[in-house]
């Protein structure tokens, strides 16, 4: 069997899959989130690694195996989120620093006032924000008392969140992160694969704290002294969450293309094994790396698009509004009208993302009259999910020089027919949906399939069932109609 770990913003999801893709368990157990200060958001590492603990006794449980029947381990994370812990304890000296969380934007003010943000593009393929890992470890180091100093003498570990359950599974033994993970961090060379001088100097961060970069696909090390699965299991994959769902969504030819919608909105696109640098305001960052004898190509890049806010607006809905009781009912919410009657709403909750990384930005909603109902609000709140994607996307065809032939879709929200139509008609492109949208944890095992050689791309390809596709049913005119009304509001988004 294949194990996958997908420790996510909300919570972990542990997945127990046979090698020909048949899920046997699951369990999801879900974490606090920490909000000290406004646009300021944290996660309690040792609450991370007990839910972590709690689905992977959960899934084995809920397939009825024992962890001697796992062949492989596959890890997939929420990426640039931030975590420095003491080497010798393996206890973090702070919390997590999310990627949500904007505290270091004044710091990226400054780096872009200096001008540097060419030089970082160049190197790393991502814009200067306070999305990436970069200033994240800056600041924990500058924060916590004798942090750099600690730092200097080697005492103290960096990772995102995978590195530290590696960490973990492995007693503390390896210290390591994949590259995709590393190519979130704004300290690696994107075409040598390999931390960078340069970059270490200028978000001041000491290359005493950086993980050991290793494939995504591969031998990492082996599970020792943790209760809740036996010694001796390898870890054979890791790759950040969208990384992972490209992956299981086996988008494996240069221009295949998918959106992973959870808590914000990811749209990646196979560029094969040159990292092109955008031009439209996305990223370039790698798809996945292979370890020698693994086979397929070494090393596979990617163009990427993350609007912050997806499904976090619909929790807004739900838990800031109180429009609805669950999340999964803003469907039929939206479904009591046809139109949302000229609303827009552009869930800029925190910040704008690509195509405008405008980190000031903040969540608008346009044309609401005297008849505005929660219907219209819903629908327009999944509207503008469907029309961050379509700025993506734009982005992405006009960087690769290519339409896009489909789009393969996942994540929790993927499962809401209405979002997902409305997606292929402002797309105009067929949108092409799973029958299990769990595409990050599926892309782990997967991964670890191929790092274990117990399984290979044809394999993992014959993995991914299709549920259903979604076609273009709006005329062109009414398709104008809504992006020009999409355009309006993000505008007044942008102004304010």
């Amino acid at each position: 069997m294949l194990l996958a770990i997908d420790q996510g913003t909300t919570g972990s999801t542990a997945l127990v899959l046979t090698l020909e893709g048949e899920t046997l368990g699951k369990k999801t157990v879900e974490f606090q989130q920490h909000f000290p200060k406004p646009g300021w958001v944290e996660h309690d590492a040792e609450q991370i690694w007990k839910s972590v603990e709690e689905a992977v006794s959960g899934a084995l449980d809920a397939a009825r195996v024992a962890g001697t029947d796992i062949g492989a381990i596959g890890i997939t994370n929420q990426r640039e989120t931030t975590l420095l812990w003491d080497r010798q304890t393996g206890k973090p000296v702070h919390r997590a620093i999310v990627w949500q969380c904007r505290r270091t934007a004044p710091e990226c003010d400054r780096l872009k006032a200096e001008g540097v943000e060419p030089l970082v593009r160049a190197k790393t393929g991502l814009v200067i924000d306070a999305y990436f890992s970069g200033t994240k470890i800056a600041w924990i180091l500058d924060a916590v008392s004798g942090a750099r100093a600690r730092a200097d003498r080697g005492e103290l570990a960096f990772g995102t969140i995978d590195a530290f359950l590696v960490n973990r599974l492995t007693g503390g033994v390896v210290h390591a992160t994949d590259v995709t993970n590393a190519s979130r961090t704004l300290l690696m060379d994107l075409q040598k694969l390999a931390w960078d001088d340069e970059m270490l100097r200028l978000f001041r961060v000491p290359a005493s704290v950086l993980p050991k970069i290793v494939p995504s696909a591969g031998p990492i090390g082996t599970t020792r002294g943790v209760g809740f699965l036996p010694d001796g299991i390898p870890i054979t994959g890791i790759a950040g969450d969208q990384q992972a769902a490209l992956f299981g969504q086996a988008c494996f030819g240069e221009g295949d293309a998918k959106c992973t919608y959870g808590t914000g909105a990811f749209a990646l696109m196979n560029i094969g094994k040159v990292p092109t640098a955008s031009k439209h305001g996305l990223i370039t960052t790698v798809a996945w790396q292979f370890a020698r004898g693994t086979g397929g190509a070494p090393i596979t890049y990617a163009l990427e698009g993350s609007a912050f806010i997806a499904g976090a607006a619909v929790q807004w809905l739900r838990d800031g509004l109180g429009l609805v009781k669950n999340a999964a009912d803003i469907e039929a919410l939206a479904r009591q009208v046809d139109s949302t009657e000229g609303v827009a709403f552009v869930p800029a909750l925190a910040g704008l993302g690509a195509p405008y990384w405008d980190q000031n930005a903040r969540g608008t909603i346009t044309g609401i009259t005297r008849g505005t109902t929660a219907a219209h609000l819903a629908r327009a709140t999944l509207e503008g999910i469907a029309f961050e994607v379509w700025d993506l996307l734009e982005a992405m065809t006009k960087d690769a020089g290519r339409d896009l032939t489909a789009l393969k879709v996942d994540g929790g929200a993927s499962k809401n027919d209405l979002l997902v139509q409305f997606q292929a008609d402002v797309a105009q492109v067929s949108v092409v949906r799973p029958t299990e949208v769990e595409s990050t944890g599926r892309g782990a095992a997967m991964l670890a399939g191929v790092g274990a050689e117990l399984s290979d791309l044809a394999a993992a390809t014959r993995m991914v069932k299709l549920d259903r596709t979604f076609e273009p049913t709006i005329d062109t005119a009414a398709r104008a109609a809504h992006l020009e009304r999409w355009r309006r509001a993000v505008e007044q988004t942008r102004s304010r």
